[in-house]
């Protein structure tokens, strides 16, 4: 059989990844190569076959293994093109792949701000209007969760040149980032897009990354029962679960017991829906863990029959009970569907109890009425059509997060949408993630240390990073307090000046308060594409001060500052939101801040001796330190000595 891919000169070819796996569909037509740099190519065919690769005026030969697959590395190649990629095997397969151009490729990866396209962003269509440019190039992956590692794209792929008619569905941040340093770089640059809006950083990490960090030990285990007893792996996250709440709330009568008095909770509106819209809250921001309860009544020969409690849609994952049995959990499914176990049902009043955990908005059993029901093996179903009873949870309760969950899950994403890229040649990646962790801020710096570990281990030990920190968004702190967002922040910086092959971009200046996907994507492009510039190719572009050191002397604190262009600036007045603090977990406090030379700030500590400095710290805070280059001072939290 003779397999050819399509040649023509459309830039909006797709690489179908149900078509010949000769070539793995990431070398389609119109792919940008890593230059400078050996390049591994690879794909699968007849197991043994001999395999001939040529690419441009190299031609190699190797033989694929027992399992059919075939890699072979190709001679570094300087930037240039455009080229012809041809993979031969037995039978007279082929497979081409034209219009190949060698450059710089970067893997952009996140959650929403990452995946943010160019037409959101501001004044989009003027840069939407002059964007074509056949030397850019974007590969965007499909979102896809798996509970195994995938070896291919599950979705069709495609290499799309920056144009009028394409580039609004760019990533905008990547697509800023890409354009800028177009401008210095003059050679072709391609993006790798895999973002994921309101993902958890642990869905990126492969579950042999998260073992060598020793992290998710609970999760890790689950998952893999999953593979190949879901119902097994259902009882484990059922006992997970309730162990979390136990160990929280002591041996009480837990809330999904029939014998749980239920007296105290809400009434919920009939149709139920959003839970923002009924309990007086904001339908945006990070809402929380809700309890729903309801009954329904079974005959004795209803209860007999084998059943499923249908609970419709559920935003935005539910872990649910049947007179207090555990009936596992769903995440992100049009339908919350649940087995009943044999003789978990009984004539009469039977208990249905669901909490549900959701990140962000339209939280709650938000499908219509007639989708909750059990349904039984007769294909008959009872609605559950009685009063719902509510309780939300303290705002500080985040209940685990179902293990193989699509956005929260352990490994999910990283199965589905990295482990298919293969071992791609990348200049760098970015990385623009962090909101959907603010729960869990305290493992935010050693998982995201393990998951630059992980990919390394996938695109090479070299491979740079940058990462963008979190933008303001949130209350603006009148007082001094603690925000999870600061912490993600701090977590982010620490990360990057331990990794000398890492850095980091500031945000805090360039977001939106009330908008948690601000549009100044452009700005985070550029920022981006200075620290590229830093990190690999050696210039002086300016990063913003950045803290050096904090030394207590004769009541005051005076804090030096690296990476000043020119020297220390102050906007409005003397420099503000600095606060002194006690030892982790002690009390803060603003204090007074003078400028005292082109790097260095005085404080004035008014009050015991402190041990920590926070800078620009709170969800929103109002900072005004910067320098010449008109970047504003990193927030940070630093010893103070």
């Amino acid at each position: 059989m003779r397999i050819i891919a399509a040649v023509g000169a459309a830039v909006l070819f797709a690489t179908s990844a149900t078509a010949s796996s000769l070539l793995h569909p990431i070398f389609g037509d119109h792919a940008i190569l890593q230059r400078d740099a050996p390049i591994a190519l690879y794909g699968d065919t007849k197991a043994g076959s001999d395999v001939s690769v040529t690419l441009a005026a190299t031609t190699r030969h190797v033989r694929a293994g027992a399992d059919g697959h075939w890699q072979i590395s190709m001679p570094a190649m300087p930037a240039g093109g455009p080229y012809t990629l041809t993979v031969r095997a037995a039978d007279d397969e082929e497979q081409v792949a034209k219009d190949i151009l060698v450059g710089d490729v970067f893997l952009c990866g996140g959650q929403s701000n990452m995946a943010f396209e160019v037409r959101g962003a501001e004044n989009a269509q003027a840069d939407i209007a002059t964007s074509k440019d056949d030397g850019l190039r974007s590969l965007t992956i499909k979102t896809k969760d798996s509970v195994s590692a995938l070896s291919s794209f599950a979705n069709p792929v495609s290499w799309i040149a920056a144009a009028p008619d394409t580039t609004g569905a760019f990533s905008a941040s990547c697509y800023f980032f890409a354009r800028e340093l177009r401008k210095s770089s003059h050679v072709p640059v391609g993006m790798v897009v895999a973002a994921w809006g309101g993902s958890r950083l642990r869905a990126w990490l492969s579950e042999g990354g998260l073992k060598a960090a020793d992290l998710e030990p609970q999760d890790r285990p689950l998952l893999a029962l999953r593979r190949t007893d879901p119902d097994a792996a259902d009882r484990g996250w059922d006992a997970e679960w309730e162990a979390w709440w136990r160990a929280r709330h002591g041996a009480g009568t837990p809330p999904w017991s029939p014998q749980f008095d239920a007296s105290a909770w809400k009434t919920a509106p009939a149709t139920l829906g959003p839970w923002a819209f009924w309990t007086g809250k904001s339908p945006d921001g990070f809402v929380g863990q809700m309890w729903l309860r309801s009954e329904v009544t079974l005959t004795a020969a209803q209860a007999a029959q084998p059943a499923t409690l249908d609970l419709g849609m559920v935003t935005e994952e539910d872990e649910s009970w049947v007179n207090g049995h555990g009936v596992g959990g769903t995440s992100g499914l049009p339908q919350a569907r649940h087995t009943i176990p044999a003789g978990v049902l009984h004539a009469g009043t039977n208990v249905i109890v669901t909490n549900i955990f959701c990140s962000w908005r339209n939280c709650g059993l938000v499908g219509p009425a007639e989708a909750r029901a059990v349904r039984l093996g007769n294909d008959t179903s009872v609605p559950l059509n009685q009063p719902w009873c509510y309780a939300q949870m303290a705002d500080d309760e985040i209940a685990p997060q179902l293990p193989w969950g699509p956005a929260h899950g352990v490994s999910v994403i990283y199965n589905g949408m990295i482990a298919p890229i293969g071992p791609y040649g990348f200049k760098a990646a970015l990385w623009y993630q962090g909101e959907s962790d603010v729960h869990f801020a305290p493992a935010y710096e050693r998982t995201l240390k393990a998951m630059l570990a992980d990919w390394r281990g996938q695109f090479g030990t070299k491979l740079p990073f940058v990462v963008v920190q979190l933008p303001n968004f949130g209350p603006r702190p009148d007082r001094p307090s603690e925000s999870a967002f600061a912490d993600i922040r701090e977590a982010q910086r620490r990360v990057a000046i331990s990794d000398p092959r890492s850095d980091y971009v500031v945000t805090i200046d360039i977001g939106n308060p009330a908008n948690i996907h601000p549009t100044n994507k452009q700005e985070v492009g550029r920022r981006l594409a200075a620290a590229v510039q830093r990190l690999l190719y050696r210039t002086d572009a300016p990063t913003g001060p950045r803290p050096d050191r904090a030394i207590y002397r004769n009541g005051n604190v005076t804090v030096s500052f690296a990476g000043v262009s020119g020297k220390l600036v102050s906007f409005s007045g003397n420099p503000t939101a600095f606060e002194m603090c006690g030892a982790a977990g002690g009390s803060c406090r603003y204090v007074e801040a003078r400028l005292a030379g082109p790097s260095t700030i005085t404080l004035l500590t008014g009050g015991p001796r402190p041990t920590r400095l926070r800078y620009c710290w709170g969800d929103s805070p109002v900072c005004n330190l910067s320098d010449a280059s008109q970047l504003p001072a990193s927030p940070f939290e630093i010893s103070v000595r």
